[in-house]
């Protein structure tokens, strides 16, 4: 019995170096080459480096076009934020969200017109490299054109600094400078500032509107 346990453990050992040994043998061209001083092997790792450094090279190919895909991605981004189309479609955004905003508000009270002009000027000249002071300014005279500038900038430094100093004009301090009255009562000189006291509040909310847009 213990004879033929060993003869199988024999039988089974000599198997697998037998499988081994044709798996050395074998003719593969992949095969590694296990004798550094074989003829063939030279020509293995010749091969080899070649594979490698076509990797490289690819690498190196893959990495310059994906530079060059960014880049023509950022440039076609870029002109299309800066194109006029995408600029004039922005800005019709921007002034329709005002319109909305100020109808809501005020219409109850100030004559609809009134609103779309003061909010039109507000819209166009928003990111100009005017001053506050002057934004103000020219959207009062856009109802109001009989009125000079030097005398609207009175009633219009202290809104400009007070949007300097972060602070913001609701929608309570206008209407409470109309009372109860009718626009048609108002004089020359309130609705003046009432004008101006809503082309302050609508540069504030262009401010909150564009971040949205």
């Amino acid at each position: 019995m213990v004879n033929n346990i060993n003869g199988s453990n024999t039988f089974k050992t000599s198997q697998v170096e037998l499988e081994l040994l044709q798996t050395l043998l074998e003719d593969d061209d992949a095969a590694y080459p296990w004798n550094p001083c074989d003829e063939q092997s030279d020509d293995y790792y010749f091969q080899l480096e070649q594979q490698f450094q076509m990797e490289d090279v690819l690498n190196e190919e893959l990495a310059m076009r994906s530079k060059s895909f960014y880049n023509k991605i950022d440039t076609l981004w870029s002109g299309l934020f800066n194109s006029e189309h995408y600029k004039h479609n922005t800005k019709s955004a921007v002034l329709s969200a005002l319109q909305q905003n100020l109808q809501a508000t005020f219409a109850n009270r100030i004559p609809q017109d009134w609103l779309k002009s003061i909010a039109q000027k507000a819209t166009e000249i928003f990111n100009s490299q005017q001053s506050i002071g002057d934004q103000l300014v020219e959207c009062v005279q856009s109802v109001l054109p009989q009125w000079g500038a030097d005398d609207l900038f009175v009633m219009a430094r202290p809104l400009a600094f007070a949007m300097r100093s972060g602070e913001t004009q609701t929608e309570n301090s206008v209407m409470d400078m109309v009372g109860n009255r009718e626009w048609m009562n108002l004089s020359e000189i309130e609705k003046a500032k009432v004008s101006m006291a809503i082309a302050y509040y609508a540069i504030n909310q262009l401010n909150s509107i564009q971040e949205e847009v």
